[in-house]
C-alpha cells in the first residue's frame, strides 16, 4: 500500500510541476517536473509514516 501510494504522489507532483513549467518551454517543465516528483514522494512519505504502521 505505501509503494501505491508513493506513485500517486510522485505522478500528482510530477504533473503539477509539468503544468507549472510548461508555459515557459519543455525544458524547463522537464525540470520542475523533477523536483515536483521529488517533492511529491517526500510529502506523501512523510503523510503515510503518520497513517499506516
Amino acid at each position: 500500500m505505501k509503494r501505491l501510494l508513493d506513485i500517486v504522489g510522485m505522478s500528482a507532483g510530477g504533473w503539477l510541476g509539468w503544468m507549472a513549467g510548461a508555459w515557459i518551454g519543455i525544458f524547463t517543465a522537464f525540470i520542475i517536473s523533477m523536483i515536483g516528483t521529488g517533492l511529491g514522494l517526500y510529502l506523501t512519505r512523510k503523510l503515510v509514516r503518520g497513517w499506516l504502521p
